[in-house]
């Protein structure tokens, strides 16, 4: 072990010690350390120490670890992306952590035994994911700086692989270096003049420049984009709902091209409101910027609309390719639209969609702070960040201009260019001027990580050009099938309610997990809050610590208007707290129906619309209906007799109203708000008291698995809570089907139908 190298922080999660293995060993720490004599002591991991996101993490500990004379990699992980909570754990080891391994080649035999650097090394770093106030982010639990090996001195750590990299802006310098003729040696000289730095100190070599050049000779910049158009009309015949469009320029070569798949123009309907323009990625090997469109579906999952690739970055460009998009999804913009600063970006939008509200990614900012403010602030670079954040997530815009004035003046700010920039551009990206539109949670720092996530796929799915529309199409599949994984054990899970309102029980039936978990926690935080009279119709509701300000809400009940001055409905989509305390003051035991949209619903689709005025008349029988369906399967599905019995004489009632003529209005002009999940997930209070309740989507077949004998559970007879519940007709539960007034006036009970 390297003399005076150790350092060992350990921290408990959840009462249970931290190590590399989680078994709650804690080494020894030695008095002597080379931190102090190798590193700032601003870059010294430390318990509880927070980043903003893994990638912050990684880069920070990836630069201690270079002062240090080690790299560090990736290592275990708990949870996995887009499943459930995704990742919340992240180990990164040294290099040297681990032993080799034997591997297999394909004929079965055992590999030549080549040397490897790994030495068992136990130095790592561990990060957790935490959500405190509703904003994620990731705390070091665990640190160790103990090495089994000698570390490097400066002049040999850069050039481990780790720190051997080519940035992307590089990788651009060089492809243009190489287009003019210049020589590798050349470049690397000139390279290092443009940077300031002495020569052989960039982050590259010769051979590492050569590499890529080769890697760029390996592609036939002529023929593959031939080969991908003549794969886009493959695709085409075999699916006519593939949609793609191309242009070629003057030379008759590939200028522009895009794509998008049948499911993405389907889950556009629906989810296109707020949607995701990420353009910070190329492929380098063909010099062309990739901009992909997502968005998120109702379980808050990632969805992919589409792909563009693009021969320059200018406003054409940019025309060309929002232009063709609008096309695919048949001239509907969405309502906001997130992409990175990029003025031209900016314009183009500006001109093809004037009606969506441009916002840019919080993320792509603060990505660009360190570069811009670390030198310049020095210790004060973390007061201001944290300051930043503040100002970012305030509600009124006259907070905003005020406390923005007193930051300038606190950091002495006023003649920086960047935040000179940052103040004319705030309408796109200050949340006090964004509230007013929906962004679906697109803007929150959890759904960024996860949009990244997914591009990442996709760039990692990169080979040769006429490749990449398929293996694309892999990747969003494979995506469609996480989130189908995940959305599916959501159907049998309980619910957890934790307030007992009546409220809380109605969304619970209405709302996916992923929507009412979001209203859950406004539920929560509204007992805290106090409603006062102003005016009928209007409140003032503020927090019981608060003797100023307050939002205003503005709730009409009759009319079913509600508003608040806190714009959370209009932002997110879920109805915040004051509006929930004044539900709850005015004693409104079920959230309005406008106020659940369709697209956070349990059953989020383009043939799922509100009752017309047309329809609201019918709107009684069309509940009991959905009652009695239920009620039809509840007791079908206890036998096969049963269900066969209840098949045959739902035929034949389908078959009676096929017969009956139509009114003039069109069948297709008349949509019900009924949704297809007709039975809902169990429901589980805090006393621990389970409304039994399943859930399915109407077309799922019923014989889709093999029927299981019912059991009792707890001591209590399942067979009978479930003819009980279906005695219960109408919803209500003083009375059965014998003497229910709906079915009473409309002459209907379970005989008539010729099924109970």
């Amino acid at each position: 072990m390297s003399e005076g190298t150790s350092m060992v922080m350990e921290s408990s999660e959840n009462g249970t010690d931290l190590s590399q293995d989680d078994n709650g060993t804690i080494v020894e720490m030695p008095e002597d350390t080379i931190l102090s004599q190798q590193t700032s002591v601003n870059l010294v991991p430390f318990i509880g120490q927070r980043f903003v996101s893994q990638d912050a993490a990684y880069e920070f500990y990836c630069s201690f670890a270079k002062q240090c004379g080690f790299s560090i990699r990736r290592h275990r992980t708990r949870g996995k992306d887009g499943i459930g909570r995704g990742v919340t754990r992240r180990d990164f080891t040294c290099h040297r952590g681990g032993y080799p391994q034997m591997k297999l080649s394909e004929d079965g035999k055992m590999q030549r035994n080549r040397k490897s650097s790994r030495c068992g090394c136990r130095a790592y770093m561990r990060i957790v994911k935490r959500a405190d106030f509703n904003v994620p982010e990731w705390r070091v639990t665990a640190f160790s700086n103990i090495h089994n090996h000698e570390l490097l001195k400066a002049n040999e750590v850069c050039l481990l692989p780790a720190y051997c990299t080519i940035t992307p802006d590089d990788k651009a310098r060089i492809c243009m270096f190489a287009k003019a003729g210049m020589s590798v040696r050349q470049m690397l000289r000139l390279m290092e003049l443009e940077k300031g730095i002495k020569l052989g100190c960039l982050p590259f070599t010769e051979i590492d420049v050569r590499n890529l050049l080769q890697s760029f000779r390996n592609v036939n910049r002529d023929n593959d984009p031939i080969d991908l158009i003549a794969m886009c009309k493959k695709l085409k015949d075999e699916n006519p709902n593939f949609q793609y469009d191309f242009k070629l320029d003057g030379h008759n070569r590939l200028e522009h091209i895009a794509w998008t798949y049948a499911s993405s123009v389907q889950l556009y309907v629906s989810f296109g409101d707020a949607v995701v323009f990420d353009t910070t990625h190329r492929l380098d090997a063909y010099d062309m910027l990739l901009g992909v469109w997502v968005g998120v579906d109702n379980h808050g999952m990632t969805t992919f609309f589409g792909c563009v690739l693009l021969r320059d970055e200018n406003i054409q460009s940019f025309s060309w390719g929002l232009k063709t998009f609008l096309g695919f999804m048949k001239g509907k913009a969405p309502q906001t639209l997130l992409t990175d600063q990029n003025m031209w970006l900016k314009e183009a939008i500006a001109i093809e969609m004037p009606e969506t509200k441009h916002a840019f990614s919080i993320c792509h900012i603060i990505s660009k702070f360190s570069d811009w403010f670390s030198v310049l602030l020095g210790s004060r670079y973390d007061d201001w960040k944290s300051d930043f954040y503040r100002l970012y997530g305030l509600e009124l815009l006259e907070e905003f201009e005020e406390e923005w004035r007193e930051m300038i003046d606190k950091y002495g700010l006023h003649d920086n260019k960047h935040i000179i920039s940052l103040y004319a551009l705030r309408t796109f990206w200050a949340l006090p001027f964004l509230r007013p539109y929906f962004f679906a949670g697109l803007t929150s720092l959890c759904q960024s990580e996860t949009t990244t996530t997914f591009i990442q796929r996709i760039l990692s799915a990169q080979s040769r050009l006429d490749r990449f529309v398929e293996q694309v199409a892999e990747v969003v599949e494979f995506n469609d099938r996480a989130g189908s994984k995940q959305k599916q054990p959501r159907k049998s899970q309980k619910v957890c309610l934790k307030t007992g309102s009546p409220i809380e029980s109605h969304a619970a039936t209405v709302l996916t997990p992923y929507a009412f978990g979001k209203l859950q926690e406004e539920l929560l935080l509204a007992p805290q809050y106090a409603s006062f009279v102003v005016d009928e119709g209007c409140f003032e509701v503020k927090h019981h610590t608060q003797m100023d300000g307050g939002c205003k809400v503005i709730c009409v009940l009759c009319e079913e208007q509600i508003s608040c001055s806190c714009h959370h409905f209009e932002f997110s989509g879920i109805l915040c707290r004051h509006v929930l305390r004044v539900l709850s003051s005015n004693n409104c035991f079920h959230i309005p129906d406008p106020y659940l949209p369709s697209r956070w619903r349990l059953n989020s689709s383009s043939s799922i619309n509100p009752l017309s005025n047309a329809t609201r008349e019918h709107s009684e029988k069309i509940q009991l209906l959905e009652s009695l369906t239920s009620a039809l399967i509840a007791e079908s599905i206890e036998t096969k007799e049963r269900l066969d019995v209840a098949c045959e004489q739902t035929a034949m009632v389908l078959s009676h109203i096929k017969d009956l003529p139509r009114t003039t209005q069109s069948a297709n002009d008349i949509v019900y708000n009924c949704p297809s999940d007709l039975i809902l997930p169990e429901v589980e209070d805090t006393d621990g008291i389970v409304q039994s309740f399943t859930m399915g989507t109407s077309h799922e077949p019923l014989t889709s698995g093999k029927l299981k004998d019912r059991r009792p559970r707890d001591g209590i007879d399942i067979t009978r809570k479930r003819r009980h519940y279906s005695d219960s007709c109408c919803g209500h539960f003083e009375h059965d089907s014998s003497d229910c007034p709906m079915m009473e006036g409309d002459n209907l009970n379970g005989d008539a139908l010729g099924y109970i």
